[in-house]
């Protein structure tokens, strides 16, 4: 030590945060929390990231594998380089103006496909992937000796227990619309207690300045004067309508959204079903993707007497009820709602003269697992077929938006067809912005136009017919089943680093290739695939809302726990059982999907969609405690289950091409496999290198 660090002021360590359970805890709960709020983070400043925010989960698992393999060299830093790398991304984050560009002719990206951006921006979703990866190693150093030293099962249940507190953390500052600059406190709260835990020493100060820095910067962002919704950043500017008058407009992660219009809509298509029917008067209306209120403004100028406004994102719902100088939702005849629209739908008992989804579109995935939207299970066949069942008898359904590419017109009207059995009526305005209306008004035509209006043929495309959206396969913006060559490219990149990155971890710590165990990878593979089937299939049950799919992760974090618990009183002896369990369990799930388990009551549903969606995931966790249990390389058991979890979420794009009920068969073959590599090789090996590394071991986790 030099003369200038023994200058510098040093604390002991805090003697209950020494403890190594409690510092586990932390450890844990500083990674859950970190990893959402880089998920929920970066997508709000780095445009159209939250296309992509799969690729930010996959980054995590990477990061924390490479974490515990490069803690196992046993060198203690000096300065650890989490703050400053943390400091770094903030930084170019915010200044560098990061926008990711794809452009597809066979997949839509709401605004994305329109960007002017250069197209060397290709490399913002590679740098964005690098950036984390590297982060959550750094965070994840000390991880692997604190879980060797405890008993493999007691450790697990310390790391899932912090992981909770993340997730509930986390899940309770979205619910109070909090703004980043708490998420990095409580970043910064967890980085003190940490060090706290091993001694302020004299290197910690630079640390701090770092931290510091960090949230000087979130401060600057937060004058921005933005709203955090549980969904975007919410910032409202001054704009031009299309017939030039100044208007408050609305946009969200710095893209344009919607506008809020104070007379008339500049837009054609809020008003084209009353030129193609004039006179006629929807009393009950229901209005899905409500957003400010301007939909639900028109319904009542046309002489509604009942409006139910569906909003999934309070937020914007709430800019509508402060801002909207028409005040719409003021309106006794107005009942407002918070709620993800199809599960609406599946909850209510009313009929309505008119359903209208309101450009219902979005820019984020509903969860980092999955490429759901928060919209794509209100545009399939089945959801159509719920609205067709909602209609009174002379009942009509209209959507509308700027639908962009002519196929995605196509497709539509082709889904309405097979939902209503009759063709849907069409006006196309420029740019495949567009307007549909079917049901038995419509029927009742018989292919003769409307009397009040023209109608545009539904567009005939070149090639194949576009695959129609259904529950299994929900994926209304991709002409057809194939994964499209941004994901190859992308996921090629990620293999590729993830290969170069651990083969290099594994040269500096000297960690023998023996040292991975295929066992627990596969594990992890397969265990990624099916929380992501669960997690979707949660959200088709009860809505694609942030809270359903916090509660879902949730419950799947103390499955974990009961399985550990399970695991630790009855200390299993065979996981022959478990193994012949899991697979009756995937069997049951594949023949009774999800949309078979929309039953009434409702209790009745969550009965049965615990029991076929967790019964698998409950046992899954069981296999993985018994083998963890008696591992003799927890840390090395943990990073191969992690890096394992990061190829999943690459497996996980097959659901582009068969379904998210395929999934189901590649996670019977993955546990398959896992059951074969669960043999004496892999305790020889666990045996082998626990014998090498337990003096590392011991003094890295002091």
């Amino acid at each position: 030590m030099t003369s200038a660090q023994r200058s510098l002021p040093s604390l002991p360590p805090v003697p209950f945060l020494r403890d190594l359970r409690v510092r586990l805890v932390l450890t844990s709960a500083s990674l859950l929390f970190t990893e959402l709020l880089l998920i929920r983070w970066i997508p709000s400043t780095v445009k159209y990231v939250g296309f992509f925010t799969n690729f930010i989960l996959i980054a995590s698992f990477l990061g924390i594998g490479l974490g515990i393999l490069l803690g196992r060299s046993g060198r203690k830093l000096v300065v650890s380089p989490f703050a400053w790398l943390l400091f770094g991304v903030v930084l170019l984050v915010l200044v560098a103006h990061l926008d990711v560009q794809v452009k597809s002719s066979d997949e839509v990206f709401f605004g994305l496909a329109e960007s002017t951006s250069a197209d060397t921006n290709y490399i913002v979703l590679p740098l964005v992937f690098v950036l984390v990866a590297a982060l959550m190693a750094a965070l994840a150093l000390p991880l692997g000796p604190l879980l060797k030293s405890q008993p493999p099962l007691q450790a697990y249940a310390l790391d899932i227990t912090g992981s909770l507190a993340g997730v509930a953390g986390f899940a309770l500052l979205s619910a109070l619309w909090t703004p980043p600059l708490i998420w990095f406190l409580v970043v910064a709260a967890l980085l003190l207690l940490m060090s706290l835990g091993s001694g302020l020493g004299p290197w910690s100060p630079i640390s701090g300045i770092a931290v510091a820095s960090v949230l000087f910067l979130a401060l600057l962002q937060q004058s921005w004067g933005a709203t955090w919704s549980p969904y975007y950043r919410i910032n409202l500017y001054a704009a031009k309508d299309p017939a030039g008058i100044m208007v408050k407009a609305m946009s969200v992660d710095g893209i344009p959204f919607q506008g809020i219009w104070p007379g008339q809509p500049g837009e054609k298509y809020y008003y084209q079903l009353y030129k193609w029917f004039p006179g006629r008067t929807y009393h009950d209306v229901l209005v899905i993707g409500a957003g400010t209120g301007n939909d639900v403004a028109v319904a009542l100028q046309y002489g509604a007497q009942h409006v139910d406004a569906v909003e999934i994102d309070p937020a914007i719902q709430q800019i509508g009820i402060d801002q909207h100088p028409l005040k719409p939702y003021a309106d006794p005849r107005v009942t407002r709602y918070v709620n993800d629209g199809r599960a609406f739908l599946r909850t209510t008992t009313k009929h309505y003269d008119l359903v209208i989804f309101a450009l219902p579109d979005s820019l984020t995935l509903v969860a980092s697992t999955g490429n759901v939207r928060l919209e794509s299970f209100l545009f399939t066949v089945e959801a159509f077929q719920s609205v067709r069942d909602h209609l009174n008898p002379d009942g009509t359904f209209v959507l509308y938006n700027s639908y962009r590419e002519p196929w995605l017109v196509t497709k539509i009207g082709s889904m309405l067809e097979t939902a209503f059995g009759t063709k849907p009526i069409l006006r196309i305005y420029s740019e495949s912005e567009a307007v549909f209306a079917v049901g038995p008004p419509i029927a009742a035509l018989n292919g003769a136009a409307p009397p009040g209006d023209e109608v545009t043929p539904i567009p005939t495309v070149t090639g194949s017919a576009p695959t129609e959206a259904t529950d299994d396969w929900p994926f209304l913006y991709l002409r057809s089943a194939t994964i499209q060559p941004h994901y190859l490219i992308a996921l090629a990149f990620v293999l590729l680093f993830a290969l170069l990155s651990v083969g290099g971890a594994a040269a500096v710590t000297k960690t023998p290739l023996k040292g991975f165990s295929p066992h627990f990878f596969v594990l992890g593979s397969a265990f990624m695939l099916l929380e992501t089937k669960s997690l979707v299939s949660f959200s088709l049950l009860f809505g694609t809302t942030w809270l359903v799919n916090a509660l879902a992760f949730f419950a799947i974090l103390v499955m974990v726990l009961l399985a550990i618990l399970v695991n630790s009183r009855l200390r299993l002896r065979r996981s022959r059982p478990l193994y012949v369990l899991l697979f009756a369990a995937l069997a049951v799930a594949w023949a009774l999907p999800p949309e078979q388990l929309l039953l009434d009551p409702l209790w009745l549903r969550y009965l049965l969609a615990a029991v076929v969606a967790f019964a698998p995931v409950f046992l899954a966790n069981l296999i993985f405690t018994f083998s963890f249990r008696d591992t003799k390389i927890a840390d090395m058991a943990f990073a191969s289950n992690l890096l394992g979890a990061m190829l999943g979420g690459v497996i996980e794009y097959a659901a582009l091409v068969a379904g998210y009920r395929a999934l189901l068969v590649l996670v019977a073959c993955l546990y398959g496999l896992a059951w074969l590599f669960a043999t004496r090789l892999r305790v020889l090996a666990d045996v082998g290198l626990s014998l090498e590394s337990s003096s590392v071991d011991a003094a890295a986790a002091s």
